[in-house]
């Protein structure tokens, strides 16, 4: 008889405040932070002259440009 393998899952929720992503992976679920080191990020997307931004960018920038900022 094979051993049975485990494949690794990966969840993604698309909050209507916050997103989050995790993976199945050894028998528990690790949470995978974004790339400021946080576990969920907000969804909000902003654009700019010069360029777009997605997550804590986006929001950080919210009462300077407003107008071209949604979450």
């Amino acid at each position: 008889m094979s051993g049975k393998r485990e494949c690794p899952a990966i969840e993604i929720d698309l909050g209507t405040t916050y997103c989050c992503v995790a993976v199945w992976q050894n028998g528990r679920v690790e949470i995978i932070p974004n790339e400021v080191g946080n576990r969920t990020t907000p969804s909000y997307v902003g654009v700019t002259n010069s360029e777009r931004l997605i997550g804590n960018a986006a929001e950080n920038q919210v009462v300077v440009n407003p107008t071209n900022t949604i979450f």
